[in-house]
């Protein structure tokens, strides 16, 4: 007789700049083990298993992702479970709500689109307290070329020049619902400079750093290092040309997990 399974998601963000990403290493702090580490305790050393909707790179962080996780008993209190996740949760991440599934829902597989931001600022040396989650390139760089680059990436594209390491036999022909390079009104702190800017993108599905090399592309063309003819040209089926400059990763944030 099978063992009753129960499954739940639950919806969580988190500060990634101590952690080397989500996916369990040897020897490093990351927040799957961090995450898995609290149930242990808080579940008290009953059977579970955690599966994540997406993993984020080393110092990326979540303003909301999500995790399922199975059981094998009922929890009968879920408010009361979440306030307790979070009392034992290091301070950098957060529980945000918690609901039961069945067992037909499928974390990994199930329909998903999620939306990115990379906050930057630019010419000026920031306040070192901005590091965790705002990229700061001290050239001046041309914003209006930015924002008319950033919609070249709207649409169905070969994004092969925006895969880490790519080979001949990755699919790299996907759709951005949505792109936009806009002022930035949505994450404010003291310390921030006066102008912010963010890189709010939307789609089902990115290729590894591929929303941090298509930032590397604009801040070249913010440069004038690229044009927006170079752009256009790297988004060609036919395209050989490989974008060499990944922006760095703490201006990257999973902002939403939105489940179909």
């Amino acid at each position: 007789m099978f063992d009753k399974r129960y499954y739940y998601l639950i919806k969580i963000q988190y500060l990634g700049y101590r952690f080397h990403g989500w996916q369990k290493q040897p020897n490093l702090k990351t927040l799957h083990l961090m995450v898995d580490r609290t149930f242990n305790y808080i579940l008290e050393g009953k059977y579970f298993k955690t599966l994540v909707a997406g993993r984020t790179d080393a110092m990326v962080s979540a303003n909301e992702t999500a995790i399922e996780l199975f059981l094998k008993h009922e929890i009968d209190d879920k408010d009361y479970f979440l306030k307790w996740f979070n009392y034992n949760l290091p301070q950098d991440v957060r529980a945000l709500s918690i609901e039961e599934v069945d067992k037909e829902f499928n974390i990994i597989q199930h329909p998903k689109v999620k939306e990115y931001i990379y906050l930057f600022a630019h010419g000026e040396k920031c306040h070192p307290f901005c590091a965790p989650i705002l990229t700061t390139i001290l050239d001046e760089l041309d914003i209006d070329v930015m924002i008319k680059g950033a919609k070249l990436f709207q649409g169905e594209h070969n994004f092969k020049s925006y895969c880490y390491k790519a080979t001949g036999n990755g699919l790299y022909t996907r759709t951005i619902e949505s792109c936009e390079l806009i002022e930035n009104k949505e994450y404010t702190a003291s310390f921030f400079p006066k102008n912010t800017y963010m890189l709010r993108v939307r789609g089902e599905g990115f290729g590894r750093n591929q929303i941090r090399l298509m930032m590397g592309a604009l801040i070249k063309l913010g440069k004038g290092e690229m044009t927006l003819d170079d752009i256009s040209a790297s988004l060609q089926e036919d395209s050989d040309i490989a974008i060499d400059y990944i922006a760095p990763a703490s201006g990257l944030i999973l902002n939403k997990t939105l489940f179909k």
